[in-house]
Formats: structure tokens, sequence, C-alpha cells
């Protein structure tokens, strides 16, 4: 039996509506559903009288709304306990992303639990989602991502956006810089989860350059090519370190939205910690 199954019979039992149980479980009401019929096979009993207008709880679904609810709540406690008496935090990252906000969020959830130990695991975007949904990682950060299936994606922090030039660039000395003033450059996108998303939301769809590697290897690309540019977050334009590129602030002002990715069973009380330590 699935912890994940007992969590979303509680949430339905709770509700009394699938649909809304399912928004705040933030998944699609048909898993909702498949999951409590699933439940109800392997225990042998119909946990819920449903019909087209209401949901209520059988009595064997009474029976086991109560000890589901210990149960959960015992896992809550071990998992309080392991945190209190130390361990390992597992945290999904992208290569050179993410630094001081890493170093600031772990310092945070240190002040509440200190016992702990952090390995960050270095993975693109996609392999960081999936490694969250298998249990591979504890958490994950990621910037443009607003949902994914299987994980909870709470969007915790805002950052501009810089369009990052060559020091040789025309636009290099400029004060803001729009994306028409760049057309003709090279555009170099260093992974999917930087900026993609949050500039076709803006509108800004400019012709892409040969793919990029890492922000790194991108900023010594573009540091190399008169006409170079790339977009970056502010996040990632404060750990730029080469005098060979300029970070100018995009006009009009353009926003990517920077998220901390949670298991959809983490409780509440340890998901609202990880929001709090990441955010600004």
């Amino acid at each position: 039996m699935e912890l994940r199954a007992l969590r979303y019979f509680v949430t339905v039992a709770e509700e009394l509506h699938f649909g809304r149980a399912a928004d705040r479980l933030r998944i699609a009401q048909p898993a909702v559903s498949r999951t409590i019929a699933r439940l109800e096979r392997e225990l042998g009993v119909r946990l819920f009288d449903r019909s087209p207008r209401r949901v209520r709880l059988t009595a064997a679904g009474r029976r086991v709304l109560e000890t589901a609810r210990e149960a959960l709540a015992a896992v809550d406690r071990v998992r309080t306990a392991a945190s209190e008496q130390g361990g390992v935090m597992r945290i999904g990252t992208g290569t050179g992303q993410f630094t001081t906000r890493l170093e600031r969020g772990i310092d945070a959830l240190r002040e509440q639990a200190p016992g702990f130990d952090v390995v960050l695991v270095d993975l693109p975007l996609t392999a960081r989602l999936n490694a969250v949904r298998q249990g591979d990682v504890d958490l994950a950060l990621a910037r443009g991502v607003r949902s994914a299936p299987g994980v909870r994606v709470l969007p915790t922090w805002t950052e501009p956006l810089f369009a990052v030039v060559s020091a040789r660039h025309p636009a290099a000395g400029r004060a803001a810089v729009g994306v028409a003033d760049l057309d003709g450059g090279h555009l170099r996108i260093p992974s999917p989860d930087s900026v993609s998303a949050s500039l076709r939301e803006a509108g800004i769809e400019p012709p892409l350059g040969r793919p990029s590697g890492t922000v790194q290897d991108t900023l010594v690309e573009v540091g190399s090519d008169p006409r170079g540019w790339t977009v970056l977050s502010a996040d990632q334009v404060a750990e730029i370190r080469s005098a060979r590129v300029r970070a100018i602030p995009l006009a009009p002002l353009t926003t990517v939205i920077g998220s901390v990715v949670v298991p959809q069973d983490l409780p509440s009380a340890c998901a609202a910690a990880h929001h709090t330590a990441f955010g600004d």
C-alpha cells in the first residue's frame, strides 16, 4: 500500500469532492480517481459512495480514515525525528546555477534543523524533475517551470532577465537593451530551464543560434563573438566573473519564475519550510 494513496484518500475524505481534492493535491482529477479505485480494490471495501451530486464516506471509509490519518502522522513524525537527528538532504540543481540561493537556503534550513548534511546533484532540468518524482533527490530548484506531473512545483522567487553580450558588442555600453537591438546576433541559450519559456510568455521569440552547454561555456562563447549574446537571470548574472562580457537589463522588463520542486506527498509544513528558505 502506497503512502501516496493514503494521502489522496484523506484529502478526498476531507473535501468530499474529487475535483477540489485534485486541486489541493495539484494533480489531475483522473489520477485521484484511479488511485482511490486502486486502494479500494486493494482493501476489498468501498470507501466512498459516489453520485453525480455528492461524495460521502462509507462506514468502511470512516473506519479507514482514522487509521490512515494515524499512519500519515506516524510517517511525519519519523521524518521530523530524522531531520532532528541528522541525515542527508539531496538537492537537485544545475551545473553552475543557484549558487548564492543554495547557500542562503541551506543556511536557513539549518537554523531549523542543524544536524543534516547536504548533497548537491547536478542534473539537466528534465532529469532533475524525474529525480524528485522518483525519490532520488529530496527537492530541486528550477527556473521557468510552473507545473510538472508527479511533483509539486512551488513558485518561490522572481528574477529579472538580462541580455549578456560580448564586451565588443555594439550594445555593450547601453543602460538597457531590447531584443530588437540584438537582431542579427548569435543567440545562445545555455539550458531549457533558464529563460526560454519566460521569453515566449513575454512575446519574445528571437531565432535561436547553436545550442550551448553550461552557463560558463555559453559565456566563453559569447565573450569570443562580437555579435554574440545570451539571456540570463539576475542570480546567474551575479555569478559572472568574466570581463569579456557585459550584462544589460532587458527592456521592457522581463522576468523568470524560480521554483522549489518537491515530492507530492511531502508534508505541508516541510514544503512551506523549503519554500521560505529558498525565497527572497
